[in-house]
């Protein structure tokens, strides 16, 4: 296993999501449902983008879940650094206010399990996708402890690989983990490398795009997704990670995908031209 630091300091603090702790915890607090009823759940998707666009929707997940004392984190590998699939699996994640703990054990069962992981840093030490669903799990259970994992790969057998991996650890730790599929939907208008059909605000392109991402996910088959999103371009930049956990939750007995909430970053900016799609769903 990597030497790796002790303590992974926070990259997206007071950018992504307030940088005091009396302010990140109001802030997490304003997105939860306290009066949402909790169902457990082997798997959810959340969105990574801020909190003040896509929090609304991730807190809507949240307070429909019950958390357990353990989470497996997966999302896209947005910098390029590190390998192709980067476990952090031992140490801590710091974070406004106190840290959250690695859970090494569930790092050296899928360290074990899945060839092509790797234990490594780099690949975590400037991406937002996993450190923004931190403020979340921690208001909620704050003896929480996490595996974080990134990937930089598209192959679909790859992502069966992970899948079948997840499982494997999930059915053999004591108590079964929560494994959270980071990733955001369709990014379109300016700066994002995809512009809108003629007639149609990347608002309203996003809304089709998405609807053809999440009906995919809705049928909790990964293959379906994966094929999904590169036949129709979508630019979803988690489809990858988003795959492997439908392999893991289906092979875990999973029987429905259930979409809490859809927004899209024009719901706050109003900035229709220039749209980024964020989609909660919780798979029981």
């Amino acid at each position: 296993m990597a030497n790796l630091p002790a303590q992974r300091p926070p990259a997206c603090a007071g950018k992504f999501y307030e940088g005091t702790s009396e302010r990140l915890n109001a802030q997490v607090q304003a997105l939860l449902e306290p009066g949402a009823p909790r169902v457990d759940a082997r798997a959810i998707v959340c969105p990574h983008a801020g909190l003040m666009y896509s929090g609304a929707v991730a807190g809507a997940v949240y307070s429909r879940v019950t958390i357990p004392s353990t989470a497996i984190l997966v999302g896209p590998n947005h910098t390029g650094y590190g390998p192709p699939l980067s476990v952090y699996s031992e140490g801590e994640w710091l974070l406004p206010g106190g840290a959250v703990t690695i859970a090494a054990d569930l790092g050296r069962m899928l360290l074990a399990r899945c060839p092509r992981a790797q234990s490594d840093h780099l690949a975590h030490q400037y991406e937002h996708c996993l450190e923004v669903q931190l403020p979340f799990l921690r208001a909620l259970r704050p003896d929480i402890q996490i595996l974080p994992i990134v990937v930089g790969f598209r192959d679909l057998e790859a992502c069966r690989d992970l899948g079948r991996a997840l499982a494997a650890v999930i059915e053999e730790a004591p108590t079964p983990p929560l494994l959270i599929a980071s990733t955001d939907l369709t990014h379109c208008g300016p700066g994002f490398g995809q512009s809108p059909p003629s007639g149609l605000t990347a608002e309203a392109f996003a809304h089709r795009q998405d609807r053809l991402a999440l009906d995919a996910v809705q049928t909790l088959d990964g293959t379906r997704l994966h094929q999904t999103v590169e036949k129709h371009q979508i630019t979803m930049c988690g489809y990858v990670p988003s795959t492997a956990v439908l392999f893991a939750a289906k092979a875990l007995g999973a029987g429905k995908a259930s979409v809490v909430r859809y927004a899209t970053s024009a719901d706050v900016s109003k900035d229709v031209d220039r749209v980024v799609g964020y989609g909660g769903v919780i798979l029981t």
